[in-house]
């Protein structure tokens, strides 16, 4: 019996970190891929829900500049460009963890003058 109940805590354990992994945000596109300051761009992915993204930021490696989202769904998120966006800048995220962490992906929006 004890054993059996070992077992089951054990295998609890690792349904949650399975869970807690599986539920990482990604995003795979954005459409359209470019655009003007104050255009709304659609980004499209998995996990991408409230309670897993807080935020949503533009990236060129030196600057983040946190984007105004106007939709967010477990599957996408849309927002404008900010003023301050430009040139070919990078999507990063803001996890809604108890340890929140900055995730910059390899998808790329180009911010037209």
């Amino acid at each position: 019996m004890k054993i059996s109940l070992i077992a089951l805590v054990v295998a609890a354990g690792c349904l949650a970190g399975y869970a807690q992994q599986a539920a990482s945000p990604s995003i795979d596109t954005v459409n359209p891929p470019n655009g003007k300051v104050g255009a709304v761009i659609t980004a499209t992915g998995q996990n991408l829900q409230k309670d897993v993204v807080a935020k949503l930021y533009l990236t060129d490696g030196k600057n983040d500049i946190q984007v105004a989202v106007t939709e967010q769904t477990s599957t996408s998120i849309k927002f404008t460009i900010p003023d301050k966006a430009a040139g070919r800048m990078s999507l990063m995220i803001l996890t809604a963890d108890k340890d929140p962490k900055l995730m910059e992906l390899p998808v790329k929006v180009s911010v037209e003058n």
